[in-house]
């Protein structure tokens, strides 16, 4: 977390970043504006559990911390959904966390990491919920 803030205070201070945020964003005294996206990442695979957190870890490790190295913060989470089927699907989830600068590529860095978790653990899809945000730390 605390790269995380090294990194918005970093970008805060340089004046050269840009982000694609919502014009009518206004932020009180200290937060800056930016972007957020949460990936949301279950972890079943088919209808048993299967990601286990050495996958997980080596899944960061490979795929998301290269390509966000200033910072990220990850959670757990108990997640549920209706398939194609009438019953609920319920699996422990990873939430993922990525305050985005506006930096060139970022878009396509987010898409890279959610194709490889659908490809390395046969998923259908990865949540991501972007939304404009005041950030401060």
């Amino acid at each position: 977390m605390r790269a995380l803030a090294v990194l918005i205070a970093a970008l805060a201070l340089t004046g050269c970043v840009s982000v694609d945020v919502d014009a009518s964003l206004t932020c009180r005294g200290g937060l800056n504006p930016a972007t957020t996206a949460e990936l949301v990442f279950g972890r079943n695979i088919g209808d048993a559990p299967g990601v286990t957190d050495a996958d997980w870890k080596a899944f960061l490790d490979q795929e998301v911390t290269p390509r966000f190295p200033d910072g990220l913060t990850v959670s757990d989470a108990a997640g549920q959904w209706r398939g194609s089927g009438e019953g609920i699907t319920r699996e422990a989830s990873k939430v993922l966390l990525l305050v985005l600068t506006g930096a060139p590529g970022e878009a396509e860095k987010v898409e890279a990491i959610r194709s490889a978790y659908r490809t390395r653990f046969r998923q259908d899809s990865v949540l991501l919920i972007e939304r404009p945000a005041c950030v401060g730390f």
